[in-house]
């Protein structure tokens, strides 16, 4: 048998709701779905909205069924700052999904574990492979793809990103960006960014910006897409996007493999309806696919 694609590309209309995430704790609980953010890879570590002691666990759960889909034990680190402790950090100690069937379930993680120790190549390749299995699970929740445009004197830059979210309680938002991105200085110096949410049709020329992580854009006119300028910075923005979000940065920090933005957003236009591109477990695609209800796969 073949393994199960670890990531399926999906149209989900946003935000999605058809995962719930639940922190439980101490005999309490509370509603993390948006909530929780992935704030670096390397180590695994989760950014959430409020403190849930030192060893939570965090649940998803299938809206429709209340079936528990994954599970996340966590270990607290720290606040993610001095200032503002209303966002934690943990670090990802073990993880389990249920979406697969046993004894499915571990033959699948042998093989994917196998095939991706073969592929020096893959993204993830540095992770251990039980990382990477973890990190499946917090994609259980999908993940909206945006395009992020950095603009200032003598850099310009446009990428995608998943690791983004909003920790609601805190009013913040969060970028969680490899620290070799070459926009990371000009944005910790700028602090400011302009979010283009991406209609799911553009899956194509969205993954080829993917470049400009190691590479800044030369031009703005080197766009595959028409562009139009951000409300408030001024920023140029892609102008097919669903919606388009600027963002201050009001702390950043070093967390492992990744630099962590938080944000305040300070303007939000919702331009168009439509399925917006989101990543997701491999896994998760099939248990919805046997449950007959599949993401549309792009």
């Amino acid at each position: 048998m073949r393994p199960l694609p670890q990531w399926s590309t999906v149209a989900v209309a946003p935000p999605q709701a058809v995962v719930t995430a639940t922190l439980r704790w101490a005999g309490k609980s509370a509603d993390v779905t948006a909530g929780h953010t992935v704030a670096s890879l390397k180590p695994l570590a989760i950014a959430t909205d409020l403190d849930a002691g030192q060893r939570p666990l965090l649940e998803y759960r299938d809206s429709a069924t209340a079936r528990l889909l994954g599970v996340l034990q966590l270990a607290r680190a720290a606040p993610a700052t001095t200032e503002d402790p209303s966002v934690v950090l943990y670090h990802v100690e073990a993880g389990e999904h249920r979406c697969l069937r046993w004894p499915r379930r571990p033959w699948n993680a042998w093989l994917q574990n196998r095939l991706m120790s073969k592929n020096q190549s893959s993204p993830h390749s540095a992770l251990a492979p039980s990382a990477v299995q973890q990190l499946m699970i917090a994609y259980l929740c999908p993940r909206p793809v945006v395009l992020v445009s950095v603009d200032a004197p003598g850099h310009r830059n446009i990428f995608p990103m998943d690791l983004i979210g909003p920790l609601e309680r805190s009013g913040l938002f969060s970028l969680a960006l490899r620290s070799t991105n070459v926009s990371v200085q000009v944005m910790c110096d700028v602090r400011r960014v302009a979010l283009s949410s991406m209609p799911a049709t553009m899956k194509e020329v969205v993954y080829k910006l993917s470049e400009h992580h190691k590479q800044p854009l030369l031009d703005w006119d080197e766009l595959p897409f028409p562009a139009r300028l951000s409300r408030e910075f001024g920023i140029p923005v892609a102008a097919a996007a669903l919606r388009i979000r600027e963002l201050a940065v009001v702390h950043s920090q070093e967390v492992g493999s990744h630099r962590l933005f938080l944000c305040r957003i300070v303007s939000d236009e919702g331009l168009a309806d439509g399925v917006q591109l989101h990543h997701t477990a491999g896994f998760h695609q099939a248990y919805r696919r046997r449950q007959g209800m599949p993401f549309t796969e792009i």
